[in-house]
C-alpha cells in the first residue's frame, strides 16, 4: 500500500514539474500484441531514437531498458517516465515489469492519441511509428493518466469480475438462442406461455421441445418428465395449456438434429449457471479480505456483487483529490455545449465516458435504496420535489443518485468509516 501511495505521490509531482522539464527522459510506447514500438525523446519536444522495435518479451524488455539507460547517460538526465497507448491486455506485461522496477508509469487514452495525431504534422495517416510519438508528445503536455497497478488480491477481483460479466453474456446469448431459435421455430405457442419457472421451461426444451413428442405423451408422463415436484394449481394448469397445445402446434417439423442441439443448449446454460455461481462466490471470497468492502455493505442498495465492482473500480481511494475525478470514472460527471447562443440554455448530461459496468450497478443500487430504505427515500422525494411532472426525471433523479452513492462510497473507502444517515444530508 505504501509504494502504491508513492507512486501516486510521484504521478502528481511528475504532472507539475513536466512542461518544458530538462529533467525527464519520455518514452513513448505503442503496444501490439507480439512487439511494441518506442519513441525516446524529451519534454521540450527534442527525440533521441525514433525507430525503436521490441519484443513483447524479456528479452525485449531489457532491450528497451539498455536503451533508456544510454539515452538517460548520454543526456544526463535523472528520471524517465514511460507513455502506454492501452491495446487490449498486451500492455499488462510489460507495465507490470517496469512498474516492479518502481519506474513511473503512464497511460495515454485512445482518444487523445486520435485527437494529437494530427497536430504532429498536420496529416491524420496512421503508424506505428508515429502513434509512439504521439503518445511520448501527450506525456510531455502532462496529458495522461496514472496506471493502476494494484496488489494481487485486487486484481483478481478484477479479472473474475471480468469473466463473470463474459459469463453472463454468454447465458444472455444462449437463452436467446433457446427461446428465439429453438422454440420460435418448433413450438411458437410454447413461447407466450413462457414462465417464469425456468427450470419447467428448460426441461420442456431438454426432453419435448417437439409438439409432436408431447402429444404422443400421456399428459401425467409430460408433467413427471418436466417437473421436479408440485407447485400447485397454477403449475397444473399452465403446463396442462401447454400439452393442449401441442396437439394442434403450427411448429416445423422436427428431425432427428433438433434433440441433440436442444440438450447441448440446455447443458451448455446450466454449465454458464454454474461458473456463474462459482465465480460469484469466490469474488465474495476475495472481497471479504477487504476492509473497504464490509464498509460499503453498510450502505443501503449496495450487495456482494455491487460493493465489489464498487471496491475494483476504486482500489485505492487515495488515488483520486476530489469527488469530480470520482464522478469522471464511472462517467457520472455533467457535460454541456454551451458554446454561442445557445450556451444559456444548454443542458448538462452525463458523459458517458467512464466504466459503463459501474454505472449500471450504481443505477440499480440508487434503485432499490430509493425504494427500500427510508432514508434514501426521503432524499429521491428532495430530488423530485417541484419536478414530478416533468418527461423522465424519476430515471435523471436515480442517475444523480447514483452519482451520490459513488462519492459517498469513495468517502467510506478513504475514511475507513461506515455508512451513515448524515452521508445524506436531508434538510
Amino acid at each position: 500500500m505504501s509504494n502504491h501511495i508513492s507512486r501516486i505521490e510521484q504521478f502528481r509531482q511528475f504532472k507539475q514539474e513536466i512542461r518544458g522539464s530538462e529533467a525527464y527522459l519520455i518514452v513513448g510506447l505503442d503496444i501490439g500484441k507480439s512487439s511494441h514500438h518506442a519513441f525516446l525523446g524529451t519534454a521540450t519536444g527534442r527525440g533521441l531514437l525514433r525507430r525503436l522495435k521490441i519484443k513483447n518479451s524479456a528479452e525485449g524488455f531489457e532491450r528497451l531498458m539498455a536503451h533508456v539507460d544510454f539515452c538517460m547517460t548520454k543526456e544526463r538526465v535523472s528520471q524517465v517516465v514511460f507513455g502506454l497507448e492501452p491495446t487490449s491486455v498486451y500492455h499488462k506485461p510489460l507495465a507490470e515489469f517496469l512498474v516492479e522496477r518502481d519506474y513511473l508509469v503512464v497511460y495515454v487514452t485512445n482518444e487523445a492519441i486520435k485527437k494529437n495525431r494530427a497536430l504532429l504534422d498536420g496529416r491524420w495517416d496512421k503508424n506505428d511509428t508515429k502513434d509512439a510519438a504521439n503518445a511520448a508528445d501527450l506525456v510531455s503536455q502532462g496529458r495522461c493518466q496514472y496506471y493502476d497497478l494494484p496488489d494481487m488480491a485486487l486484481r483478481d477481483v478484477r479479472s473474475l469480475l471480468a469473466v463473470r460479466m463474459s459469463l453472463k453474456k454468454q447465458r444472455h446469448r444462449l437463452r436467446m438462442r433457446i427461446r428465439n431459435n429453438l422454440v420460435a421455430q418448433y413450438f411458437p405457442e410454447f413461447d407466450k406461455l413462457w414462465s417464469k419457472s425456468q427450470a419447467e421451461n428448460l426441461a420442456i426444451v431438454r426432453w419435448c421441445l417437439a409438439p409432436e413428442k408431447i402429444a404422443r405423451l400421456e399428459f401425467d408422463k409430460f408433467f413427471q418428465m418436466v417437473t421436479t415436484r408440485s407447485r400447485g394449481n397454477d403449475q397444473y394448469c399452465r403446463l396442462r395449456n401447454i400439452w393442449d397445445t401441442a396437439h394442434h402446434s403450427i411448429g416445423c417439423q422436427a428431425g432427428s438434429a433438433l434433440e441433440l442441439e436442444a440438450r447441448i443448449m440446455v447443458e451448455a446454460l446450466h454449465q454458464v449457471e454454474e461458473h456463474i455461481r462459482k465465480v460469484d462466490a469466490s469474488i465474495e471470497q476475495l472481497c471479504k479480505g477487504f476492509d473497504e468492502y464490509k464498509l460499503l455493505l453498510t450502505i443501503p442498495g449496495f450487495g456482494p456483487y455491487i460493493s465489489a465492482v464498487v471496491l475494483a473500480a476504486i482500489g485505492n481511494a487515495h488515488r483520486f483529490e476530489n469527488q469530480s475525478q470520482v464522478l469522471r470514472l464511472a462517467g457520472l460527471d455533467l457535460n454541456a455545449s454551451r458554446s454561442g447562443q445557445k450556451s444559456a440554455t444548454a443542458v448538462p448530461v452525463i458523459s458517458k465516458k467512464g466504466k459503463a459496468h459501474l454505472r449500471y450497478a450504481l443505477y440499480q443500487a440508487g434503485l432499490i435504496a430509493s425504494t427500500a430504505n427510508t432514508g434514501f427515500m426521503a432524499y429521491f422525494a428532495k430530488l423530485l420535489r417541484g419536478r414530478e411532472r416533468e418527461k423522465g426525471i424519476r430515471t435523471k433523479m436515480r442517475v444523480k443518485l447514483a452519482a451520490k452513492l459513488l462519492v459517498i462510497a469513495w468517502t467510506l473507502m478513504k475514511k475507513k468509516e461506515p455508512f451513515g444517515p448524515d452521508y445524506l444530508d436531508i434538510d
